[in-house]
């Protein structure tokens, strides 16, 4: 916890989404606004997000739907370039997310600088992508070879948009994770992002596990950051600080402020 707590500089830190735009070849990309669309939308939250004291930030691919398990080149080649970009501007920690792909998110962090990954490393799944089986010690590996070891590694332990097949209790899952794969911290989500993890998953979950930070991954809003604090080592956040509550638009930078004067009360 002690790396954790140095790199993320806050005992319970509040990461934070910047979502960028659909990027080139998915469904969703829109041709018109093109790269530089994706810089300019990713710059305006990444700003609004520094602005209201966000701890860190995380920029991810949430709009590359359908999601994949296998991402092509271009998607992570595109987000390199868009952080690239930003990176003068970026004044906290920062970690990446490819969705779903763990060893696409270790090489982007590795173009990058990131401080850290968030991603599925473990378990199988039945998934809306099918067949679900990542693994944890091919992408580890990975990441000594690139000679980013201080990169941490935030593993979610309870798949969005899936089904775990592995019956064990969630706390046995995330218990074993710790044993056999070494993440840096375990993440707790509900059933697809936006939606809160269960209180009680994550108090299970960091029951089992008190000497590993324990994070809510998905759903944590204004009204429930209290109680999440209150069990949980910090949160990732996206959704509650977009204009309207809604995953898919801009970061308010009112609601981002109000969240963060929320926290501080609460730390």
């Amino acid at each position: 916890m002690k790396n954790f707590e140095s790199i993320l500089r806050n005992k319970k830190p509040v990461i934070a989404m910047v979502h960028l735009g659909a990027l080139p070849g998915t469904p969703l990309y829109e041709e018109d606004d093109g790269l530089e669309g994706i810089v300019k939308n990713a710059h305006k939250d990444l700003t609004a997000l520094q602005n209201a004291g966000v701890d860190a930030v995380m920029f991810g691919n949430e709009n590359d739907r359908p999601y994949e398990l296998t991402v092509d080149a271009a998607s992570t080649a595109t987000m390199a370039y868009v952080i690239g970009s930003l990176k003068r501007e970026i004044k906290i920690p920062f970690g990446v997310n490819v969705l779903w792909d763990p060893m696409a998110t270790i090489a982007l962090a590795a173009a990058t600088g990131a401080a850290f990954v968030r991603e599925i490393f473990t378990g199988t799944y039945a998934s809306d992508m099918g067949f679900w089986a990542p693994n944890a010690g091919q992408a580890l590996r990975y990441k000594k070879r690139l000679g980013i070891d201080d990169v941490l590694t935030l593993f979610n332990v309870s798949a969005e948009f899936a089904d775990s097949l592995d019956r064990r209790p969630l706390p046995d899952r995330a218990r074993s994770a710790v044993f056999s794969s070494i993440p840096d911290a375990v993440l707790v989500s509900g059933a697809i992002t936006g939606e809160a993890a269960k209180l009680e998953d994550l108090e299970s979950v960091k029951k089992v596990l008190p000497e590993t930070p324990v994070l809510a991954n998905t759903g944590v809003t204004h009204e429930t950051v209290e109680q999440v604090f209150d069990i949980a080592d910090g949160c990732i956040i996206g959704s509650a600080l977009k204009v309207d509550g809604n995953t898919w638009n801009p970061v308010d930078p009112d609601r981002a402020k109000s969240f963060m004067e929320l926290v501080k009360k609460i730390r």
